[in-house]
């Protein structure tokens, strides 16, 4: 399709770069969309598509208190690899942090709607 003066309709080309998964799953996509060409469909998807925004805080931050675990947990193997003990508060610790990973874990999950 041109336009009257001779020049495309549309004259702004786009590159991008898929992982073969990635072009599998726009394949499907589009044969389920019944879109004749690829084009059709990538143009149609991205302007009359939606776009879904996540949240992740929630993630970040049992992320976050589970590195600490892991912090923990390191330093208890290191005390004990290096002196053969290890202290009750440091196992009190780990408890209090998984303990705390299991409330994040059941706000987010477990919610009643």
């Amino acid at each position: 399709m041109k336009k009257e003066n001779g020049f495309r309709l549309r004259d702004r080309q786009l590159n991008i770069r898929v992982t073969d998964y990635e072009y599998k799953l726009i394949q499907e996509r589009m044969k389920a969309s019944g879109s004749a060409t690829l084009r059709e469909f990538l143009v149609d998807a991205a302007t009359n598509g939606f776009l879904i925004n996540v949240d992740y805080s929630d993630i970040k931050a049992l992320a976050y208190e589970i590195n600490r675990i892991g912090n923990n947990i390191n330093q208890i193997a290191h005390k004990i690899n290096s002196e053969g003990i290890v202290y009750r508060k440091q196992i009190e610790d780990v408890q209090e942090d998984v303990d705390m990973i299991w409330k994040l874990l059941r706000a987010k999950f477990y919610q009643i709607p």
